[in-house]
Formats: structure tokens, sequence, C-alpha cells
């Protein structure tokens, strides 16, 4: 029996298809069929989640964004054609993210973290960053804008990754695993206080401590920079009387309910009315100019009055269910690099709906994040979707 004749029927129909059956680059050089690994039970998991509330976001941009649409260009449908654009756009970047090996993602850990921080310094520059509510957060090119800080998120999480899944950095050496990672991190706080955007702040150092901390760094040095992320966002909030009274108003809204309480009085009101079932989808009152930023940061109210506590309830459970897909894709990555980004990617796709979903219910300050995969924007969706596409592919290779 020849070499040929003893391998499994499946592995003999892929081979005379011209196909590796493990996905992995042909002898020819013509590269892989189909993507590594296999689609295990995390990835098919993660993979509806993600999509359901892509789709859910999309229908509830729609009826979130109306009122502003016709105030903005006569038509209730312009900004919901906009977000179509970046839905697609976004399903794009998944599908090549999770079709590629993560692993390839390494070689682009320092560039990519340079030219975030490139893009952070441009901000600040007349003519090129946007100001828009007191805070300058965007770059414009040409037609379009962006948020830099979204890609600096995903950069930092394959920085830290790489730098700490090398076998020549062990982590009991701080000078050569903690130390560049607090440095970057900080580079990274520094310029989004000078934006200021106390929002991405706080996501991002929970990004750093989770890896940090998963990896194996001393919890003295943790408890330190841990410390001085503290300091910074208390100093940013009790710089300004504005910036103070808007962090606070969350403790008592009624306190100034046509003032800074307002809003998260708002979208209390918009929760409360929806009850159980909801008033229906399309019937939302607060979305027509009584609950400011309503398909953005506060698409989360208008879920809940219009689909009501099972809409809103369903939301939840979905970043549940990614919370818990994501972190055991990192228990079950084939390697340090995988697991350390699978962590990092949950912990900011986990971290930002959880801030954004305790200022919406005022259980916390309001800081400025989006909703992940369900308010209107593209900086955010497109980046977070083909962050997911990466921890897709992981799932994809897990034991």
């Amino acid at each position: 029996m020849t070499a040929t004749e003893r391998r499994p029927k499946r592995q003999q129909r892929t081979a005379a298809k011209g196909r590796h059956p493990t996905g992995k680059a042909r002898p020819d050089g013509r590269g892989p069929s189909r993507p590594a690994g296999r689609r295990t039970p995390v990835f098919l998991v993660l993979f509806v989640a993600v999509v359901s509330l892509v789709l859910l976001g999309v229908v509830m941009v729609l009826s979130a964004s109306a009122a502003i649409s016709i105030s903005e260009s006569d038509s209730a449908w312009s900004l919901f054609r906009r977000q179509l654009v970046w839905v697609a756009v976004g399903f794009v970047a998944l599908l090549i993210t999770m079709r590629v090996d993560y692993h390839r993602w390494r070689i682009l850990a320092v560039p990519s973290v340079v030219g975030s921080v490139l893009l952070l310094l441009l901000v600040q520059v007349p003519g090129l960053g946007i100001t828009a509510n007191g805070a300058t957060r965007w770059l414009s090119v040409g037609p379009l804008s962006f948020q830099p800080s979204e890609a600096a998120k995903l950069a930092l999480i394959l920085f830290i990754a790489d730098l700490l899944a090398r076998p020549s950095r062990p982590m009991d050496n701080t000078r050569i695993t903690f130390r560049p990672v607090a440095v970057v991190t900080a580079l990274m706080v520094g310029l989004l206080a000078l934006q200021p955007h106390l929002g991405a702040i706080l996501v991002i150092a929970s990004i750093a401590f989770a890896m940090m901390f998963l990896a194996g760094a001393p919890l003295l040095h943790l408890t330190g920079l841990a410390l001085g992320g503290g300091v910074t966002a208390a100093v940013m909030v009790m710089s300004t009387a504005w910036r103070r009274a808007r962090f606070l108003a969350f403790r008592d809204p009624w306190a100034d309910p046509a003032g800074v309480g307002y809003q998260p009085l708002q979208s209390l009101h918009a929760i409360t009315v929806g009850g159980l079932s909801g008033v229906g989808l399309g019937g939302s009152r607060a979305k027509w100019g009584f609950l400011p930023y309503a398909h953005t940061d506060f698409i989360f109210a208008i879920v809940a009055e219009e689909l009501g506590l099972i809409g809103a309830a369903s939301v939840i459970l979905a970043f549940v269910i990614i919370a818990v897909a994501g972190f055991v894709a990192a228990l079950r990555a084939p390697d340090r690099f995988g697991m350390l980004l699978a962590v990092g990617i949950t912990t900011w796709t986990v971290g930002q709906a959880l801030f954004n979903l305790g200022a919406v219910m005022s259980l916390l300050p309001v800081m400025g994040v989006t909703l992940p995969f369900l308010s209107f924007g593209g900086s955010s969706l497109v980046v977070m979707m083909a962050a997911m596409g990466v921890l897709l592919n992981v799932a994809r290779q897990g034991r």
C-alpha cells in the first residue's frame, strides 16, 4: 500500500483538489485555499453573537437617527446610508482578518504603534484635527473623518501580545517586559488626555492591565500602573468645573435636571417607558430631540425603549456570550501570542460595552464611548470588526 493510499479519505480528497489538508501553504507557493484550523463551537458562537449585534445595530441606527437625519439633510435615510457603507466595509475587514493566520499580524506590532502615536499627534495639528463638543478627537481626510484612538487600541493589543509572547522576554524581567508596555501605554494615555478622551483612556488602561495581569506581570507593578491611571483620570476630571460636574452627574442627575443631569434623565426615562416588550420598533419618542446622541453613545436607551426589557437583555446577553467565548478562546489558543491577542480583544470589546451601558443606565459617568457593533460611527465599527476577525481566527485554531 502506498503512502497516498494510507491517508484518510478526507485528506485524499483535499489533496486531489490541490488543497493542503491543514490549510497551510501549498508546495507550489500559491498559498492556502482556506484558513488554518476548523470551525470550533467557540468560533461559531462568537461569529453568531457579533453578526447578530451588527445587524441589530443597522436596524436601530435607522430608527434612532431618523430625526437628526431629517434635521440635517431633509432625508430620514442619510445617516443610515452612511452606516450601511461602514457595515459593509466592516464585514469585509472581518472576513479578511478571520481568514488570515493571526501570527502574520506580529510583523505589524511595532509599526502599528508608531503609526497610531503619529496619528494621535496629528489630531492636535490645527486644520487636521476636528473639534466637536469641546473635544478634538477626529482627523479629517477629504470628506472622511476618523478617530485615531480606535486604531490605537488594536495597535496596543498587537504590541503587548507580541512583546510578552517572546520567549526571550520572561515576565520576571520587568525591565524588558513591563516597562516597555507601561511606557507605550502612558504615551497613548497622555496623547488622549490632550483631546481629551477619558473613555478611550479607561479602555486602553483596561486592555493593558488585563493583558499584563494574565501574562504574569508582578502585582506590585500592576498596582502602581493602576494608581497612576487613576490619578491621571482624576486630574482630567477635576481640572475643569464643567467636566467635574458632568462626570459626577450620574450620582444625582436630579440635582441639575436642565443641565448636566438632562441626558442621564432622558436616557433613564426612555428605558423606563420601554417596559417589558417596548413601544415598538420605530416608536421611540426620545430620539425626536429629547435624548442627545440617541444614535451614537445612547443607542442602548433607544433599544430598551423600542424593544423593551427583552431586547435590552438580549443585547447584554450577547456581550456576556462574547466575553465568555472570548476568554475560552484565549484559554484554548495554540500559543501565548494567540492567548494574549484574545484577552486583549475581548477586554476591549466587553470593557467598552460596560462603560457605555453603565453610562446609559446612569450607573457610571458619561465618558463618550460608543456601544460596540450597535452605535453609529465608522471608525469604531470597522476597527472593532477587524479585531473580532482576528479573535475569530484564534478561536478557529484553538485546541
